[in-house]
């Protein structure tokens, strides 16, 4: 019987969120909730395995890894795209990719929480009503203020929407963005300095590549206010971890507001999880009910077309 892995359902709901029992009539399944980082304990586990379901970006098949897994014939990947998987080494040992649809609203909705939670303070504000508390601070005005974004696609695009609808000044910067493509979002053109400067919450929203990675290092962060957040729901690596740190542990930036991290799951006693101007959430943006659910639904389509021999939806590479 094939064999089959589920790996990195961290909240254990990957079999609930489609219906599964074609696969599990024709298959054996094994659910991973954890994420294994050594490569050696990875290869243990995952050898028997003729088939690996993956979502998207959370453990990394590099080639080193998949050249250990003589039995993998298929692998499952969320979304059209994963940088996590090295394809032109899965492909050399004949090993096929799928890939699925998505959806684009959870990265955008992450970010207004939070930006909203940073303004108001709603982390020392709930953490003052649990200890029997009341207020503890003043918030900070939206209206008014300026929302820079670094990127402007679908999803920079559906931030600017709310920040316009919050009365925000909205302006972005990205290498090939055009003043008419950024009229067409709400947004005004501006050069990578100004947006720096001028920013009051400077949220990212580009894509991980050699060219976008570290785009925010200290020289970056010198350059923003001292009352300014920086926001980041795309990828860790878009800024320098380590100019961040020191940045906001010298009061440099009022704050932070993390959903990705260079390393994750986030390890234990990394400076992200006790500094108190850092408002971090764990990798959640794309983690919504109907994104799973569309995730999932189409890997186990995937899954059984690859089992009739039949075409699947390939990863882009």
């Amino acid at each position: 019987m094939i064999k089959v892995a589920i790996l990195d359902d961290y909240q254990g709901v990957a079999l609930s969120s489609a219906d599964w029992s074609p696969v599990a009539a024709r298959a054996e399944i094994t659910v991973f909730q954890d994420s294994l980082a050594d490569a050696g304990s990875l290869v243990k586990r995952l050898h028997p395995f003729d088939v690996i379901c993956v979502m998207r970006e959370r453990t990394p098949l590099t080639a080193e890894i998949l050249s250990r897994l003589p039995n993998l014939k298929f692998i499952c990947s969320t979304a059209a795209q994963n940088a996590s998987i090295d394809i032109e080494a899965a492909l050399r040992q004949g090993i096929l990719i799928s890939a699925t649809g998505g959806r684009t609203n959870g990265a955008p909705e992450l970010t207004w929480a939070l930006i909203l939670a940073s303004a108001r303070h709603l982390s020392a504000e709930q953490g003052s009503i649990r200890s029997g508390g009341w207020q503890t601070g003043v918030g900070n005005d939206l209206q008014g203020s300026t929302l820079g974004l670094l990127g402007l696609g679908r999803v920079g695009s559906s931030v600017a929407a709310v920040g316009r609808a919050f009365g925000m000044k909205v302006i972005a910067w990205s290498q090939h963005l055009t003043a008419t493509a950024a009229e067409a979002a709400g947004a005004t053109l501006v050069d990578k300095t100004t947006l720096l400067k001028e920013s009051d919450w400077l949220s990212l929203h580009l894509i991980l590549s050699e060219r976008s990675k570290s785009i925010i290092g200290a020289a970056e962060l010198a350059l923003m206010k001292p009352s300014a957040w920086l926001v980041n729901t795309s990828r860790g690596p878009l800024v320098d971890e380590a100019a961040l740190i020191e940045a906001l542990a010298k009061r440099a930036l009022a704050g932070a507001a993390l959903d990705v991290f260079d390393t994750e799951p986030l390890p234990t006693g990394h400076p992200f999880r006790t500094l108190d101007n850092v408002l971090s959430t764990p990798h959640i943006g794309y983690v919504t009910r109907n994104t799973y659910k569309v995730f999932y639904e189409e890997t186990v389509c995937n899954l059984l077309a690859w089992m009739d021999g039949s075409p699947v939806r390939l990863i882009f590479r």
